[in-house]
């Protein structure tokens, strides 16, 4: 009795673990879970390695003066994370693409990528955009790291009178994405906006049901459960390793940090939109792998650009991320869950 007990426990955590992109590896080796500590062989690069690196990323050349912000690496309390081999990703992935489908958060985490992968090699490189698609690739070995800048993951349609309508219940740009290799995919930050910087004036869900508004973590969890549908059935998870990024925290003051929040716990909690996240990825029947970077990035509010953006002490930013910085630690989690086993 007590084996069938343990074999039921077993195949229970599986389940869960399997629902959201884990696998049995991870009990014993929690990558998400841990603290930040100072590590003065940090950073993975510098931004003078990386000259493609975007004004609004790129805090020291936009005059931060402190520096102790990037020696801290992440350290999960149970194990270490791998350490990342560019070389080693660019020869596993050759003639593959891959594609980050998001925000401006997916964007951090484009840039922050390309920028290891460059430090690690120093191939030669090239960067097109073509329409919406940003196209970085090292032909040496015919691989593509691209952007699609999306941030709702679901469609908005432009109308005759003017209005856009956020579309909750259709995902049209599905056709293209699963033809990649890998696809890491984020949306969040956009859905609480208001005024001038929403995008849409309606929101519409089913023929009939539009609004001019609605509960934006109602909304969000509906336009996720389309994507999680458009997964289902179509995606061959046996060529497409998808991922979602996880939810990118802001923070309301960051000016003048310089040190990460100490401790393995956030003071504020969980975030309530990667509690809808993972509710949404415990409902996908095919394999898909959250990185998990809500808490980690929640205790490094010193990493923020802040007055070193783009708009400088006018545009005060406590959403992205300086680079180097906290979006490597994201791909970091991505190299580990992409080379599992391997």
């Amino acid at each position: 009795m007590a084996g069938s007990t343990g074999i039921a426990l077993a195949i229970w955590i599986f389940s869960i673990l399997h629902n959201i992109g884990g696998t049995l590896s991870d009990v014993g080796c929690y990558l998400s879970g841990g603290q930040w500590v100072y590590d003065p062989s940090y950073p993975l690069y510098s931004s003078t390695d990386c000259p493609f690196i975007w004004k609004e990323f790129d805090c020291q050349k936009n005059g931060r003066p402190d520096m102790e912000y990037l020696k801290y690496r992440w350290q999960p309390t149970s194990c270490q994370t791998p350490r990342f081999s560019g070389r080693r990703f660019l020869e596993r992935f050759r003639g593959k693409r891959i594609l980050f489908v998001g925000d401006s958060l997916s964007m951090n985490q484009w840039q922050s990528l390309t920028c290891m992968l460059y430090k690690s090699v120093k191939a030669k490189y090239t960067i097109n955009r073509i329409g919406g698609l940003s196209i970085f690739s090292f032909p040496a070995y015919d691989v593509s790291i691209m952007l699609s800048r999306n941030a709702f993951l679901v469609d908005t349609v432009h109308m005759r009178n003017g209005n856009n309508v956020l579309m909750l219940d259709s995902i049209e740009n599905g056709s293209y994405w699963r033809t990649f290799d890998v696809i890491i995919f984020n949306t969040w930050h956009w859905w609480l906006h208001t005024g001038k910087k929403q995008p849409w004036a309606f929101v519409r869900y089913g023929l009939n049901n539009v609004h001019r508004d609605m509960n934006r973590l109602a909304a969000y969890e509906k336009a996720l459960n389309t994507w999680a549908r458009w997964v289902d059935s179509s995606v061959d998870t046996v060529k497409t390793k998808i991922f979602f990024q996880g939810v990118s925290p802001d923070h309301l003051n960051c000016l003048g940090e310089t040190q990460p929040v100490t401790g393995t716990e956030y003071p504020g909690g969980s975030h309530p939109a990667e509690v809808v996240l993972e509710r949404v990825l415990r409902r996908i029947s095919k394999p898909v792998h959250l990185l998990n970077i809500t808490r980690l990035s929640q205790l490094r509010k010193d990493s923020h650009p802040s007055a070193y953006g783009f708009g400088g002490n006018r545009g005060m930013d406590c959403t992205h991320w300086c680079l180097p910085g906290v979006p490597d630690t994201w791909n970091q989690l991505l190299f580990a869950a992409l080379f599992q086993g391997s």
